[in-house]
């Protein structure tokens, strides 16, 4: 499992997105970051298995993916406790269940600055 540096950045960030040039762009962003290890699942059985077979230290879930929404993918993390946030194209009107209600979103499309500053918030841990 990889470790959070020193600079906060996680390790490991697994992000749950259908659209396949979305997730190839997030990963190429998050790998310039410094991140070793970056994961992608297109759907919520993927990203489940992915997190049983090694939880990453911080995930960025798509809320609508095709026919499902990414929430069992956040009960998850939220029982493992990893940092985890939102991305959705939505935007702040996006409904979330009240559980997810003060876990950070980043709008779709989202500046590379604000992805790397919830990338540092959520692998630093407490």
């Amino acid at each position: 499992m990889g470790r959070i540096s020193n600079d906060g950045i996680p390790g490991d960030v697994l992000i749950v997105e259908d659209d396949p040039i979305i997730a190839l762009d997030f990963e190429d962003t998050i790998l310039g970051f410094g991140v070793k290890t970056v994961r992608i699942a297109a759907n919520v059985a993927k990203a489940l298995e992915l997190i049983e077979h090694r939880p990453p230290q911080f995930a960025l879930l798509d809320v609508g993916l095709v026919r499902e929404k990414s929430f069992a993918v956040g009960e998850r993390l939220q029982a493992l406790e990893i940092p985890f946030a939102f991305v959705t194209g939505y935007g702040a009107d996006a409904t979330l269940p009240a559980a997810f209600a003060t876990k950070p979103r980043l709008p779709k499309p989202c500046s590379t600055d604000a992805l790397q500053a919830l990338l540092k918030i959520g692998g630093v841990k407490s």
